[in-house]
C-alpha cells in the first residue's frame, strides 16, 4: 500500500469493509452509521481512546480535502495477512441554518455515511491519549460518555476483558443520552432498542459491572444527584480510574457537576488535578 505524509502525519488508504445503520428505527431523522475500515499496513497501530482523521472531498470550499477526526470504536486483532480492521461510529450531520434557512450538510459525516463496501478512504493518525489499562485486575473504572462518545468504550471494554479474564474490579459505564436512539452499544436486550445494540459489548458490561449497573440513558443532573455520594467515594480510592469521551462541552458540564458535588469549583479542580497527575483521569474530547 502506498503511504503518503501530511502535516497531520502519515496518510493511509483504508478499504470500507462494512457500512451499516446502527439505528433501525424508521420514525426518526437521526442516522448513525458504523463503518469498518481495513488498513493493510503493518505499521499502523491504534489503541482505545485514540482517534483517526478521515479526509473527505470538499470541492466547494476551495480546499482539496476536509479533515475530520473520529474516535475508534473497535480495533480487533490483525489477521494472518497483518491487516487491521477498525470501526468508527459516524452520525450524519444535516441541519437548518438559522440565518439563511438553507439546509447544511456536514462534509465528512455525509461522505462517510455514503461510502459502500469496496470504496477506499484516506485517513491519518491515530492521535490522542490512549485509554491506558489499570495496572491490576481489581481496579475501579468509571467510563463517562455521551451520544457517539460511547463508541470508544466498546473497544476499551473488550480490551479490558481480554487483558483481565479474571476481572475482580468494578466497572461503571456512565453516560448521558438525549433519548434511547442515542444509545448505540449497551442497551437492554429486552427493550425496544434491542434491534441495534451490540450483544458482545452488552454481555461484557453485564459481566464486569456488578449492581448497580450504570448503563442507563439518564440525564446528567439526575444521575449525579442520585449517585453523587458513590462517585465521590470512588474518586477518593487510590485504585479508581476515570475515562471521559464525547464532545468538548461534556468537559465543562462535568466540571460544573463535580464542583457541585464537592462543594466548590476549587475543591474539584484540586481533586481533578491529582487524578490527572496520577494518570487516573483520561479525556477524549472532540
Amino acid at each position: 500500500m502506498n503511504k503518503q505524509s501530511s502535516t497531520d502525519g502519515p496518510i493511509y488508504t483504508a478499504e470500507v469493509k462494512a457500512n451499516k445503520n446502527r439505528l433501525q428505527v424508521t420514525d426518526t431523522d437521526r442516522e448513525v452509521r458504523e463503518l469498518v475500515l481495513e488498513i493493510d499496513d503493518p505499521g499502523f497501530t491504534c489503541e482505545a481512546g485514540q482517534s483517526i482523521g478521515v479526509y473527505a472531498p470538499e470541492p466547494d470550499s476551495g480546499q482539496p480535502e476536509h479533515l475530520r477526526w473520529y474516535s475508534i470504536a473497535d480495533a480487533p486483532a490483525r489477521d494472518h495477512h497483518k491487516r487491521l480492521n477498525l470501526t468508527i461510529c459516524v452520525r450524519r450531520m444535516v441541519w437548518q441554518d438559522s440565518d439563511s434557512g438553507q439546509t447544511k450538510r456536514g462534509v465528512a459525516s455525509n461522505y462517510l455515511c455514503d461510502r459502500s463496501p469496496g470504496d477506499t478512504v484516506r485517513l491519518t493518525g491515530p492521535r490522542g491519549t490512549p485509554f491506558v489499562m489499570p495496572p491490576t485486575n481489581d481496579a475501579t473504572i468509571i467510563c463517562i460518555g455521551t451520544g457517539t462518545g460511547i463508541a470508544p468504550f466498546r473497544h476499551f471494554i473488550k480490551a479490558l476483558a481480554r487483558k483481565y479474564p479474571d476481572w475482580q474490579g468494578v466497572l461503571r459505564l456512565f453516560y448521558g443520552a438525549q433519548n434511547g436512539l442515542d444509545v448505540l452499544y449497551a442497551n437492554d436486550p429486552n427493550s425496544d432498542w434491542e434491534q441495534y445494540f451490540d450483544q458482545e459489548t452488552f454481555a461484557l458490561i453485564q459481566r464486569m459491572s456488578p449492581p448497580p449497573n450504570w448503563a442507563d440513558p439518564i440525564g446528567w443532573d439526575l444521575a449525579f444527584s442520585e449517585r453523587g455520594d458513590e462517585l465521590i467515594r470512588l474518586l477518593e480510592q487510590p485504585n479508581t480510574y476515570v475515562y471521559v469521551a464525547g464532545l468538548k462541552e461534556i468537559g465543562k458540564r462535568l466540571d460544573q457537576l463535580f464542583a457541585k458535588l464537592m462543594g466548590s469549583l476549587n475543591a474539584w479542580t484540586l481533586q481533578k488535578q491529582e487524578l490527572m497527575a496520577a494518570g487516573r483521569w483520561t479525556e477524549l474530547l472532540y
